[in-house]
């Protein structure tokens, strides 16, 4: 058996130890894991030389094993487990993957602390699930040029005390500066990068800015109450980073996708209905706005939009100004000259 099940193996016996207060007997184990007894005794031995803190008392001429214990003593006092300091070290590069730039250094910092209480044989156990378990960086944003995590702490604080904010903002859309006052209400983490959803007075409503794009940020003295609900998801109206007001939208995907789009939750507003030749309509309530655009044009060929009608006219006039960028220019010089010398009599010797 190659290596890797051997590991997978032992981690599941590890988690069914786990919640046993008073431990489990090897026939128990094996009947949970649907293995052989010799297969948990072998389990069992290679834990223990591995460093985990496994203990075995008698009990009704049976031997009875248990989790005694966790080398992170700090750690465990504040409630955690065996397998959740064990699943943070080894699942530290998902880890870090997942945190924006301003989180990394602190993300580091913890991850470097769980590896340095690991006994050397527990690490060694552990460095063998990466082995199986890969992970793709996604696509993050490059924070700016300072101290971005101290910014993003004080953006943080500005929230937490409902402080009135001064802010000069980059806006990439129109290539230019602007001042804002600002309502700052939360931080959200999205793509692989961080945003700002603050109430704006000037506009009277929500707006949502990308943290790396904000030049100066100085809380002021006065303090604001919110006028509006976010609710608890981020962005929930948008399949991006949007506050817009949600409606109901209607696109149809060929048989070419259709076993993708069913694989995945992606709004939880979502209704999916088999269509006749194996397509699939998909009913969304969202907001309008680039993040759904750039959703649907993904699908290239395989997408068409049903509804709204405004949308559709949206998307068409995006694939025509993309069908510009790939067609051919004629080029005039090209074509005449040699018709032009195709004219010219021909000198005969």
């Amino acid at each position: 058996m190659p290596r890797n099940a051997e590991v997978i193996r032992q981690w599941k016996l590890l988690l069914a130890l786990e919640p046993a207060r008073y431990g489990k007997t090897v026939d128990e184990l094996a009947e949970a894991l649907g293995s052989h007894k010799r297969t948990i005794w072998r389990d069992l031995k290679a834990l223990q030389e591995a460093g985990f803190p496994l203990t075995a008392d008698r009990r009704d001429r049976k031997s009875i094993y248990r989790l005694t214990g966790l080398p992170l003593k700090a750690l465990h006092e504040a409630g955690l487990s065996t397998s959740e300091a064990c699943a943070l070290y080894a699942g530290r590069a998902l880890l870090l993957t997942l945190t924006g730039s301003p989180f990394e250094r602190a993300m580091t910092s913890l991850v470097r602390k769980i590896e340095r209480a690991l006994p050397a044989a527990t690490k060694a156990f552990l460095d063998q699930l990466p082995g199986v378990i890969k992970v793709k960086p996604a696509p993050r944003k490059s924070a700016p040029a300072g101290d971005y995590g101290e910014v993003v702490a004080r953006i943080i604080e500005a929230c937490a005390d409902r402080r009135v904010v001064r802010m000069t903002y980059f806006s990439a859309g129109r290539n230019r500066e602007k001042d804002y006052e600002i309502h700052p209400y939360h931080v959200a983490y999205h793509d692989g990068g961080l945003y700002l959803s603050a109430y704006v007075p000037e506009y009277h409503g929500l707006r949502t800015f990308a943290l790396e794009r904000i030049l100066r940020f100085t809380p002021q003295r006065g303090t604001f109450t919110p006028t509006a609900d976010l609710g608890d998801d981020a962005f929930g109206n948008s399949l991006g980073v949007n506050q817009g007001a949600a409606e109901r939208i209607v696109i149809d995907f060929s048989p070419r996708v259709a076993r993708y789009v069913h694989e995945r939750t992606w709004h939880p507003t979502q209704s999916l209905v088999d269509r006749p030749g194996g397509g699939v309509r998909c009913t969304l309530k969202v907001c309008r706005d680039y993040a759904l655009e750039h959703w649907i044009l993904g699908w290239g060929p395989h997408a068409r939009v049903v509804s709204p009608s405004a949308l559709a006219e949206q998307i068409l006039e995006q694939l025509s100004a993309a069908r510009d960028g790939y067609v051919p220019r004629l080029d005039l010089e090209a074509v005449v000259a040699p018709a032009r010398a195709a004219r010219q009599p021909r000198l005969r010797l």
